[in-house]
C-alpha cells in the first residue's frame, strides 16, 4: 500500500531561509542572480536605490552616452549625405532589403525569441548564423541585449524597466540609449546565457563582429557581386543599419503605444498590424507580454509574423526544435477576460430594471384598484405601467388596454404573440411593483429579461436578490 507523505508547510513569504528542495534544482552549485531577491524587491529598490539627478540645461551634455549618440546620429547623417552622391542600383537595393531582413531576424528570431525568451531550441549552425547576423544589427551583444530585455519583461512599466514606456514614446524608442540610465535596471538572471559557448564567443569578439557584419560584409557582397562598392557601403551597410535600428526600437516604443489590448490591459504592450509590419512580426506585443515563452507573436495564420514562419521553417529542416506555444485554452481565456471586460464597460452605460427588492409588493386587490386610475398590467408576477407605450405598441393600443387590470402572462408568452427579446427587455423597464405571492408556478425563469441572463455580475452581486444571479462571473478581480 502506497504511503502518502504529509505536505510541507510553507514558510512565511520573504523568509530568506526558505529554499526549494535540491531535487528540483538543475545545478545545486549554481546560484542565479535573482534567486534571493525579496518579495518586495521593486518597491524596496525604488525606495532605497538612488537615481541619477534630473537632466537640466546645465548638465545635459554630461548625461549623454556619447558612443550611442555617435552611432545613432552619425549613421543617418552619413547615409543621407552618401545617398545624395551615390546612385542606387537595383541590385544594391534588393541586397539592402535582403540584408535588412537577415540582420533583423538575427534580433527577432535570435536575440529575442531564442536567447532572451528561450522559446525554442536552435542547432549550433543556426545559433552561429543568428549570432553573426545579429551582430550586424549593431545593438549590443546577445548577453547584454537579453539581460536588458529580461529586465524589461520582469519590471514592465516601472522605473526598473530600462525602456519604461510610461516615460514617453521618445524615451522608450531611443532616449534610454542616448541618455545615461537614471538608475540601474532591475536584476535579471542571464546565467543560462553565460554557459552558452556561442553567446560567450559572440560577447568576446563582439566589436570585431560589428565591423565585419555591420559594415564590411554588406559592402563586400555588393562590391564583389556587381561592382557597387560605394552603394554597398551607403545603402546595404549604413542606411540598412538605420532601418534595422529603428525597426527594432519600435518594439519598445510603438508596440507600447499603438493598438489594442486583446489579452490584458494591466500593462502598456499592445497589438497592431502597423507595428508588426515595421518590426518583422513583433507587433503583436500584447500577446507576447502575456505569453513570452511562446515562439509566436501572431497566433492567427493571416497575421504578419515572418519571424514565426522563419522559426517554423527551421524546425522543418531540422535546424530548430522544441518550439514552445502556450496552451490554446489559456490563450482563449485571456481573450475572453478582455472581451468580458469590454462588455462590462458597455453594460455600465446602460439602464437596467429595478431589482426585485427595490419594488413595492402589491396585493391583487391593490392592483385592481390601481388599474382603475392608470394603465397597469400584470405579467409573470410583476406589475407594469404601460402608459407611455400604449400608442407605440406594434399590435395596437387595444391589445394593451384590454389587459389593464388583468393577468396578461399567457398572452405575452406566446398565447397571442411570442414576444421578442427586445419586447422582454423593454417590458422589464416598466416594472413598478411585485405581485404578492410572486410569479405563477413554472414562470420563475421568465422573470429575468434576456439582456440580464448573460449579464456580467460583480462578486458583490453574486448571490444577491433578484435577477443579477442569472449570470454569475468572476467579476470583481478581473472585470472591474
Amino acid at each position: 500500500m502506497e504511503t502518502l507523505t504529509p505536505p510541507i508547510t510553507p514558510k512565511l513569504n520573504g523568509d530568506s531561509n526558505s529554499q526549494p528542495s535540491k531535487k528540483f534544482i538543475e545545478d545545486p552549485e549554481h546560484v542565479p542572480a535573482d534567486v534571493n531577491i525579496p518579495d518586495n524587491y521593486v518597491s524596496y529598490t525604488l525606495k532605497h536605490q538612488k537615481s541619477l539627478p534630473p537632466i537640466t540645461w546645465d548638465n545635459w551634455y554630461k548625461e549623454l552616452n556619447w558612443l550611442h549618440v555617435a552611432i545613432l546620429a552619425g549613421t543617418p547623417v552619413i547615409g543621407l549625405v552618401g545617398a545624395y552622391y551615390t546612385r542606387l542600383r537595383w541590385e544594391t537595393a534588393l541586397w539592402s532589403v535582403v540584408y535588412y531582413y537577415m540582420t533583423g531576424l538575427g534580433i527577432t528570431a535570435g536575440y529575442h525569441r531564442l536567447w532572451a525568451h528561450r522559446s525554442y531550441n536552435a542547432s549550433k549552425p543556426l545559433q552561429y548564423v543568428l549570432a553573426f547576423v545579429g551582430a550586424g544589427a549593431v545593438e549590443g551583444s546577445i548577453k547584454w541585449w537579453s539581460r536588458g530585455h529580461r529586465a524589461h519583461h520582469r519590471y514592465t512599466d516601472t522605473d526598473l524597466d530600462p525602456y519604461n514606456a510610461h516615460r514617453g514614446l521618445m524615451w522608450s524608442h531611443i532616449g534610454w540609449m542616448i541618455v545615461k540610465p537614471r538608475r540601474k535596471p532591475g536584476v535579471a538572471d542571464v546565467s543560462d546565457l553565460a554557459k552558452n559557448e556561442i553567446v560567450r564567443w559572440q560577447h568576446k569578439y563582439y566589436l570585431t563582429l560589428v565591423v565585419v557584419m555591420g559594415f564590411l560584409f554588406p559592402t563586400v557582397v555588393a562590391g564583389w557581386g556587381w561592382g557597387d562598392w560605394q552603394g554597398g557601403y551607403i545603402y546595404a551597410a549604413i542606411l540598412r543599419l538605420c532601418f534595422v535600428h529603428h525597426s527594432t526600437f519600435c518594439v519598445n516604443s510603438l508596440a507600447h503605444w499603438l493598438g489594442e489590448t486583446p489579452f490584458d490591459d494591466k500593462h502598456s504592450p499592445r497589438d497592431h498590424l502597423v507595428t508588426a509590419l515595421v518590426t518583422i512580426g513583433e507587433g503583436y506585443h500584447n500577446f507576447h507580454h502575456q505569453f513570452p515563452m511562446d515562439y509566436r507573436n501572431a497566433i492567427k495564420w493571416y497575421q504578419y509574423d515572418p519571424t514565426k514562419w522563419f522559426i517554423w521553417s527551421c524546425q522543418k529542416v531540422g535546424l530548430a526544435s522544441h518550439l514552445k506555444s502556450f496552451p490554446d485554452n489559456e490563450v482563449r481565456k485571456g481573450q475572453l477576460t478582455m472581451q468580458l471586460k469590454r462588455l462590462r464597460e458597455t453594460q455600465e452605460t446602460l439602464s437596467w430594471p429595478s431589482d426585485n427588492s427595490d419594488l413595492p409588493v402589491i396585493s391583487w386587490e391593490s392592483y385592481l384598484e390601481q388599474a382603475k386610475g392608470r394603465p397597469v398590467i400584470c405579467i409573470a408576477g410583476f406589475i407594469h405601467d404601460v402608459s407611455d407605450f400604449l400608442d407605440d405598441h406594434p399590435g395596437g393600443r387595444h391589445l394593451l388596454t384590454k389587459h389593464i387590470g388583468r393577468d396578461a402572462t399567457t398572452a405575452f408568452f406566446g398565447g397571442v404573440y411570442d414576444h421578442s427579446n427586445a419586447a422582454h427587455n423593454l417590458l422589464a423597464m416598466k416594472r413598478v411593483g411585485v405581485l404578492h405571492g410572486g410569479a405563477p408556478h413554472g414562470l420563475e425563469d421568465k422573470t429575468i429579461p434576456p439582456s440580464q441572463r448573460l449579464r456580467i455580475a460583480r462578486y458583490n452581486e453574486i448571490g444577491g436578490s433578484g435577477y443579477s444571479s442569472a449570470a454569475h462571473s468572476d467579476g470583481e478581480g478581473l472585470l472591474g
